[in-house]
């Protein structure tokens, strides 16, 4: 039978309702059919969460005039409007969120150096996990580390032991299980869920994909719906839960490019509402179909089509960075990468692919020719001698990207200042 369970998110609606408050938590504790033992059990655990709310300053009580009487409960005044602990981990992340640092690397502080993902990974610990994406994760990551094993000359017996550690991508595990400790320590009721580390989101990102190369890498086209369902709960969280005052741009940027991809996807089924049904042969001649409305142009949003067109052109970075010179020639085949390549690799040992190699400082967008739909645009190569001599030259074609729902990107070349 399906028990009633306390979180963090029902309080904060309780609470954000005014009113009687305690009388109000009093009543979704007692006044349900649960076993007595099980109603008791219930209100120690609205203590704690609520004890927890207090100490992160999402709660607040507030002694009456006459001094005599229960005081008020509310929320402070400092949450978001659409501020929300859509999780039961959510307070734990909002503490885990603390810990990390805006301005440290990752050889000064905690995290990995890239606040603004490590932020994202935090809230993706606590969310449901997606098994058919982790799975297809943990196969991807071990056929990889089986080649890499065999290239070593590593025996195969020892290469199969070695293989069952590998598992799917768990950004901050390390500080994220001994942080989840600490709050449990004080925080006893949170042990009833399971903190999750994983990248989905981030994985998204830091490799600079589509949804659609997304799921095709990973091979989950009989699983788009899940991927989309994930994606839609992860931008939902990382929105409402993280504060205000913890949000830098760049965060800001992911949670408008997020949104944007769940829009432009969940839209996209229009394409195959139009091709499953057919009026004509399916409908009577005085009814019509219900088509979902068509997607928003890609445009509209323009931090989050930035975002898009810096993805597009670090992708082209990430692969220059590995040399593979086939894939860039796939995606842009008159840019001539082999001989730029060859040149850039005469004067330097390597391209920088980390934090600073993808700051939007390193991109610049040209909306000159805006009204012939074109916008002209450069990224910034981060090479170790810290030149920044070599650019990759680009075209964004603004009408096709409305089209595509995507940022389309024609790479002219890469040139040496």
């Amino acid at each position: 039978m399906p028990q009633l369970k306390l979180t963090a998110a029902m309080l904060i609606n309780v609470i954000g309702r005014g009113g009687d408050v305690i009388g109000d938590i009093r009543s979704l504790v007692f006044d349900n059919h649960e076993p007595r033992a099980r109603q008791f059990e219930l209100a120690r655990r609205a203590l704690e969460i609520f004890r927890t709310l207090r100490e992160a300053g999402v709660v607040e009580l507030v002694p009456n005039a006459d001094r005599t009487s229960m005081p008020s409960v509310r929320l402070t005044v400092d949450l978001q409007p659409n501020f929300a602990l859509n999780q039961p981990l959510s307070p734990f992340a909002l503490a885990a969120i603390e810990l990390l640092d805006p301005e440290a690397t990752a050889e000064n502080g905690a995290g990995t150096g890239h606040y603004a993902l490590d932020v994202v990974s935090v809230i993706e610990s606590t969310l449901d996990d997606p098994r058919p994406i982790l799975s297809q994760q943990q196969f991807k990551a071990r056929g990889e580390a089986i080649g890499r094993m065999k290239q070593e000359g590593i025996e195969y017996d020892e290469r199969m032991e070695l293989v069952e550690q590998v598992t799917w991508p768990k950004p901050l595990d390390e500080l994220l299980a001994q942080s989840f400790e600490v709050f449990a320590s004080s925080q006893p009721w949170v042990r009833d869920f399971e903190l999750s580390p994983k990248s989905v989101v981030r994985d998204m990102f830091e490799r600079s994909m589509s949804f659609g190369e997304y799921v095709g890498a990973y091979q989950l086209a009989r699983s788009e719906g899940l991927v989309l369902r994930y994606l839609s709960d992860a931008f939902r969280a990382i929105r409402q839960t993280v504060p205000t005052e913890a949000k830098n741009e760049e965060l800001l940027d992911i949670i408008e490019w997020l949104g944007e991809v769940v829009r432009q996807v969940d839209s996209s089924l229009v394409d195959e509402w139009n091709e499953l049904i057919d009026p004509s042969s399916h409908l009577p001649e005085d009814e019509t179909a219900v088509v979902p409305p068509a997607p928003p142009s890609v445009l509209t949003n323009r931090r989050a089509f930035t975002v898009l067109v810096r993805n597009e052109l670090f992708r082209r970075v990430q692969l220059a960075a590995l040399e593979r010179d086939d894939e860039l020639a796939e995606l842009d085949p008159d840019a001539g990468w082999p001989d730029a390549l060859d040149r850039y690799y005469a004067e330097h040992d390597e391209i920088g692919i980390g934090p600073a190699a993808r700051s939007p400082k390193l991109v610049t967008i040209d909306e000159t020719d805006a009204a012939e739909g074109v916008w002209r645009v450069e990224q910034t190569i981060d090479d170790p001698a810290g030149d920044h001599d070599w650019r990759i030259r680009a075209e964004v074609d603004l009408d096709a990207s409305v089209e595509e729902g995507v940022a389309v990107v024609r790479v002219i070349g890469l040139v040496r200042l």
